[in-house]
């Protein structure tokens, strides 16, 4: 049994890990694994660091390709594939980005969320994470907002759908439990 494999990307606080939360409980009967991109992040020290166009400040660019350790993620993919999972979940920034990760997905979503509601987002989860409002604001102002634009919003056009990540997932979800149960049912069968 081949397991289906699922990619969902979109920019920061679009509301990427909500739907996955949301997707594991819709399919908790399935054998599913899940692969977070942020833990693949490289050790700070070894992150890019970016200066900023805007002011010429520094900072450690954790939006870039280079920041992640892609190559072992495709690889911990594939090794996934040959185990005994029905569903297989991508969940990050850049999934879309990677040629070779993109090449095993079966489903790529992309959740799309305004940039003024991703920011407000931001600003909750890392405030309540002890950073403050300038630290965010500034970091999103001067790097961000382009890291966005450069390597995630232009890997929409891969997805084969794209979720309003402003509403509830409640009406995607149903509609993609329909397919993925026949999906999934098929994929027992090969």
């Amino acid at each position: 049994m081949k397991p289906f494999v699922i990619g969902i990307a979109g920019g920061s606080a679009s509301g990427k890990t909500t739907f996955v939360e949301q997707f594991i409980n819709l399919f908790s009967k399935r054998k599913i694994l899940t692969f977070h991109m942020d833990a693949y992040f490289k050790k700070e020290k070894d992150r890019p660091i970016q200066v900023s166009m805007m002011n010429q400040k520094c900072y450690r660019d954790d939006n870039h390709p280079h920041s992640f350790h892609l190559h072992q993620l495709y690889q911990d993919i594939c090794q996934a594939m040959s185990e005994t999972y029905e569903i297989i979940i991508v969940e990050g920034l850049l999934t879309l980005y990677d040629e070779k990760i993109c090449s095993l997905l079966d489903l790529k979503i992309f959740i799309d969320c305004r940039a003024d509601e991703r920011i407000v987002r931001r600003l909750k989860r890392n405030m309540n994470k002890g950073l403050s409002f300038d630290e965010i604001s500034n970091v999103y102002l001067d790097l961000v907002r382009f890291r966005h634009d450069e390597f995630v919003e232009n890997t929409k056009w891969k997805a084969d759908l794209i979720v309003n990540g402003s509403k509830d997932f409640h009406t995607i979800l149903s509609i993609l439990k329909g397919y993925l149960s026949q999906k999934v049912t098929n994929n027992e069968k090969e």
